[in-house]
C-alpha cells in the first residue's frame, strides 16, 4: 500500500521524521499557497527541486505566475464552506483507492486558529469517513508531535514514556484508560484541558470508549 502527504501552508517543518514521510511519500498534495512553501523546501528534501502530484484550493493565495506554471497539476476548487486541507483529504480518498496513510504536514503555526481548526478536523475526518473500513489511517505530524483521532475503543502505540493528551467535544463520552499514568475514569471532556499532558506508563495505552463517539489524540 502507498502513502500520501499534504502539505497545508503553515511551517514547514525542520525535523527529520516529517521530512522523511515528505520524501517517501507516494503521492504530495499541496494546498494552495503551500505549493510556493514546498518548492522552496523540496531541493533540500529530495536533491533537487521536486513538483508536487497536485494543487488544490480556491487559488486565492498562489501568484498568477505560479498558476500558469503549474497549471498542470492545479484543480481549482472554488468552494467556501471547506478549507484545502479538507479539500485536498477528500480528492485523495475519492481517487486512490491504493493509499493506506496520510500524513498532513505543515498545518500548524502561524495562526492559532488554522492550528485548532486543522487539528480539530481530524476528527470531522474520522466521523465522515469508516477509515478502518477503507484501511487507511490518517493523522497530522509536526516538528514537536503528532495528533489522531479516533471513533470508538482504541490501542494507542506509542511507546512508554510519550506525553499523552486527549480532547472530544462530547461531554458524554467517558473513556477507560490502561498504559496511562493519570486514569482518565472520571474526566468529563467539558474544556479542553480536561485530559491533557498525560504521560504513557506503557508502550501501549488502551482507551475504551463508553460509546462510539469522537476524540483527538495527541502525541509528543
Amino acid at each position: 500500500m502507498k502513502t500520501a502527504v499534504i502539505i497545508c501552508n503553515g511551517d514547514f517543518p525542520r525535523k527529520e521524521y516529517p521530512r522523511y514521510l515528505i520524501k517517501t511519500a507516494d503521492l504530495i498534495v499541496c494546498c494552495d499557497g503551500a505549493l510556493q512553501t514546498f518548492l522552496r523546501h523540496s531541493a533540500g528534501i529530495f536533491g533537487e527541486l521536486r513538483s508536487p502530484d497536485a494543487v488544490i484550493g480556491d487559488m486565492d493565495s498562489l501568484s498568477p505566475a505560479l498558476r500558469e506554471k503549474y497549471s498542470h497539476i492545479i484543480i481549482h476548487d472554488p468552494d467556501q464552506e471547506t478549507n484545502d486541507q479538507t479539500k485536498a483529504f477528500n480528492y485523495i480518498i475519492s481517487n486512490f483507492k491504493d493509499i493506506s496513510s496520510i500524513h498532513i504536514i505543515g498545518a500548524t503555526g502561524k495562526r492559532v486558529e488554522h492550528t485548532v481548526g486543522n487539528m480539530s478536523l481530524l476528527m470531522e475526518y474520522a466521523r465522515t469517513y469508516d477509515l478502518e473500513a477503507l484501511g487507511t489511517s490518517v493523522d497530522m505530524v509536526y516538528d514537536y508531535g503528532t495528533v489522531c483521532a479516533v471513533t470508538d475503543t482504541a490501542e494507542i502505540h506509542c511507546g512508554k514514556g510519550r506525553k499523552v493528551s486527549i480532547f472530544s467535544p462530547d461531554n458524554t463520552l467517558r473513556i477507560h484508560s490502561e498504559g496511562l499514568e493519570w486514569q482518565t475514569d472520571g474526566v468529563i471532556f467539558d474544556n479542553w484541558w480536561k485530559a491533557t499532558l498525560n504521560i504513557a506508563s506503557e508502550d501501549v495505552v488502551k482507551l475504551t470508549f463508553s460509546h462510539r463517539s469522537i476524540a483527538l489524540i495527541a502525541m509528543d
